[in-house]
């Protein structure tokens, strides 16, 4: 995954960034921050907002990165049909790998100290 500046911390901010990177996926986007308000109305607790931003902010760091969304896309493919396990066991840590970076990418998660 190439180099990427530190996501918004918003939900406004990330909607625009994945307004300009990925509008095929605002309705996904609008579908779950009104599920996450609407957990959090209820429960009092803005946790399930801190939550959505936070897996949003992973999101739009991949779709920044064309590369990395299309080999996402390819990877999530083929574990819906893979049958070998070394094989699947592949995919997983290569899908891991690239939501890893784009956590890292997005602020969620600290910079790899590589220990």
């Amino acid at each position: 995954m190439t180099a990427v500046r530190k996501m918004p911390a918003t939900p406004e901010a990330l909607r625009a960034v994945l307004t300009e990177v990925a509008p095929h996926r605002l309705a996904e986007f609008d579908e779950a921050r009104a599920k996450a308000t609407g957990q959090a109305r209820e429960a009092t607790d803005p946790t399930p907002l801190r939550v959505f931003t936070e897996m949003w902010a992973v999101e739009v760091a991949i779709e920044r990165d064309p590369d990395a969304a299309a080999l996402l896309r390819t990877l999530e493919h083929k574990a819906d049909v893979v049958t070998d396990l070394a094989e699947a066991r592949d995919i997983v840590r290569q899908i891991a790998a690239i939501r890893r970076t784009a956590a890292i990418a997005a602020g969620v998660l600290p910079e790899d100290t590589g220990r």
